[in-house]
């Protein structure tokens, strides 16, 4: 039996784990609370671990659909796998699965487009950006754009890593993905 609230599970790497910040000031936090105040029941939770890749969010996926009974499940997984260069093929693998084990325990998913550096050159960062919109349509997935696109050339929204977005960047990351997120929350 699900919960009275439709649950939003988030799945993701250290971009939805408030690496660096509080994650209160996240993008994750801020969906639930742009959630609330728009009048959408959700319960947002954040499964989200600071370096996991598409192997390591499969892994923890079907315990976490058990135990959560989510609606929908957020899977902003990928940029980890490639800027470890790890095998598209492999990439999109994972993330087929966890959109067919997502609509097999009867939530939708929403994968998030990724990007990565184009210094790993145009014969893996092509395919690799192309692997969100392939799976995404392969598996009648939610596609949802890429998290960072608005802070992207802005080097004044990441930490002093130069990787991880500032807290001040979080309302942008959101901004970004809500166009594809608030349908369906009107939906519930």
């Amino acid at each position: 039996m699900r919960a009275q609230a439709p649950v939003w599970l988030v799945m993701g790497d250290s971009l939805s784990a408030a690496y660096g910040i509080q994650a209160s000031q996240g993008w994750v936090a801020l969906l639930q609370q742009r959630l609330d105040a728009r009048g959408y029941r959700a319960r947002v939770i954040n499964a989200s671990v600071s370096g996991e890749t598409t192997a390591g969010g499969l892994a923890r996926l079907p315990a976490l659909l058990q135990r959560h009974q989510p609606e929908i499940v957020l899977i902003e997984l990928g940029g980890n796998d490639g800027l470890r260069a790890l095998p598209i093929a492999k990439l999109r693998e994972n993330l087929a699965r966890m959109a067919q084990l997502t609509r097999a325990a009867d939530a939708t998913p929403v994968l998030f487009k990724m990007q990565i550096p184009a210094n790993y050159g145009p014969f893996y960062t092509g395919p690799f950006a192309s692997s969100f919109a392939e799976v995404a349509k392969r598996e009648k997935a939610v596609l949802a754009p890429f998290i960072l696109a608005p802070i992207a050339s802005d080097p004044g929204g990441f930490q002093s890593d130069g990787i991880h977005p500032t807290a001040a960047a979080q309302p942008k990351m959101l901004d970004a993905v809500w166009p594809a997120l608030e349908p369906l929350a009107r939906k519930r």
